[in-house]
């Protein structure tokens, strides 16, 4: 009985190990993102470049957000997942160009897509 206890442990370990070593070594590679890949605008590349430190472009530039928003996002970002905050000078860069290229977008009437984070 003990060499069948065994057997079945060698068998299950020969199962098992390769699948969880080829699991262990897997690593996330996210796809290449550009800052050109977004509108043209004042502050792109610095915000592109803020932004990608911690998340791709494409989250941010799926929002659509009022200044107010936006700047509500980078504080909640600050005090909840401990982001450096951005120098005021950047800051408003960084602002600028998100309420200009991705202001808030008309309401979809109860279909598609609703943004989370925008106040109802």
């Amino acid at each position: 009985m003990k060499n069948l206890i065994m057997a079945a442990g060698l068998v299950l370990a020969a199962i098992v190990l390769p699948g969880a070593a080829a699991f262990a070594q897997a690593q996330f590679t996210p796809s290449e993102e550009t800052p050109e890949q977004f509108p043209a605008g004042a502050g792109r590349d610095d915000t592109f470049y803020a932004c990608t430190a911690c998340h791709n472009f494409k989250l941010v530039a799926a929002q659509g957000m009022t200044r107010r928003q936006w700047e509500d996002s980078l504080q909640w970002m600050t005090d909840k997942h401990k982001m450096a905050p951005l120098p005021d000078k950047e800051k408003k860069v960084v602002l600028d160009y998100l309420e200009a290229t991705f202001p808030p977008r008309a309401p979809s009437q109860g279909r598609g897509w609703q943004n989370p984070f925008a106040p109802r």
